[in-house]
């Protein structure tokens, strides 16, 4: 007890204790906190059934014929697997929920410290506490009646400050949707580009076995053919190769925007973050507006235009037998001229 009294005493541990409260996905403190077995890391029930809908857009309601679904935790990436019941089959962690209403009392019951609050550079004893929407910027009452925004349009600081944050919330919900499509097709482009592999070893063995059956007549056709599936293989790996680098670049850029915005989300002052949430919401729109790549399409890593029958090879052979010098001669041209077409 006296080691918990403690950390609540210090203002430090208190905001330790504060990340460790706060959702992933909206940012907020938790809300009916649900386990997410079996990596044991927790979502708000609503965060948690927004990530499973749109993981699974088919899945109705728990009278739905599917049996169940999957997602993947935001925050390590392991994949949950659910049943009918879908994220209400999830247990509640009622632990997570007696912790968050502790520090809920806690918080309520200590002052405001001095400095906490921004002050107006203009009246250094006015505290910011209002919004000037026609200059886009948080300022202070005596800036509104005497100041330079006394002929501007105001709003109330909370609630520009409440707007923007959800606003930035849900730019940071779309850019994690958008990594998990463009995770979805970087799998999707690297089983594709084993699926072409594969292919390409089939086609290679069975045209071997087509012509190892022709002998040293065909062998320098053979060698031909390997070639041209094996630059056909390479043009297709090095094309989705390429597309990976680029998606995965993508992916980075967005990892390192959703880093920048996570860390804005934990400014708890509305005139710091308005300061910057503007700029910030600015470049995610930006950054989701621009992220369209190529991509492949339907059967693209398919091989079968290399399939070769060579039957007909095969029977020309048979019929082979001694002939005259001249006869010889005549066979084999026509055959030359066989193979050519």
């Amino acid at each position: 007890m006296d080691f918990q009294a403690g950390i609540l005493r210090d203002g430090s541990p208190m905001e330790s204790l504060e990340k460790q409260l706060i959702c992933p996905i909206c940012l907020e403190m938790f809300s009916k906190p649900v386990v997410i077995l079996p990596c044991q890391h927790n979502l708000c029930r609503k965060c948690a059934n927004d990530v499973f809908q749109a993981a699974n857009p088919y899945w109705q309601s728990r009278g739905s014929v599917i049996s169940g679904g999957r997602f993947r935790c935001p925050s390590c990436r392991h994949e949950v697997l659910l049943d009918r019941h879908g994220v209400y089959g999830l247990q509640r962690n009622l632990l997570v929920e007696n912790i968050i209403d502790i520090y809920k009392q806690e918080c309520s019951s200590r002052p405001l410290k001095k400095g906490d609050h921004p002050m107006c550079k203009e009246h250094e004893d006015e505290r910011i506490n209002i919004y000037c929407v026609t200059c886009e910027v948080p300022t202070c009452s005596m800036c509104k009646v005497f100041g330079t925004h006394k002929d501007c349009e105001v709003a109330p600081l909370q609630t520009v400050f409440q707007g923007q944050k959800t606003e930035l919330n849900n730019c940071i919900s779309m850019l994690v949707a958008g990594n998990d499509r463009i995770q979805t097709i970087i799998s999707q482009l690297e089983d594709s580009c084993r699926s072409t592999e594969e292919n390409s070893e089939a086609a290679k063995r069975e045209l071997c076995a087509r012509f190892d059956a022709l002998a040293a007549l065909l062998e320098e056709k053979k060698s031909e053919l390997l070639q041209r599936i094996t630059r056909e293989q390479g043009d297709k790996t090095g094309f989705v190769q390429g597309l990976i680098h680029q998606y995965k670049e993508q992916l980075e850029k967005s990892s390192r925007l959703v880093e920048t915005a996570i860390q804005a989300m934990e400014e708890t002052g509305g005139a710091t973050f308005l300061m910057n949430a503007k700029q910030l919401i600015k470049t995610i729109v930006e950054a989701s507006k621009g992220s369209r790549l190529e991509k492949i399409e339907h059967g693209y890593e398919s091989m079968d235009a290399f399939s070769v029958s060579l039957d007909h090879l095969a029977e020309a052979v048979c019929a082979l037998d001694f002939n005259s010098a001249e006869e010889d001669e005549e066979y084999f041209d026509g055959e030359e001229e066989e193979v050519e077409e």
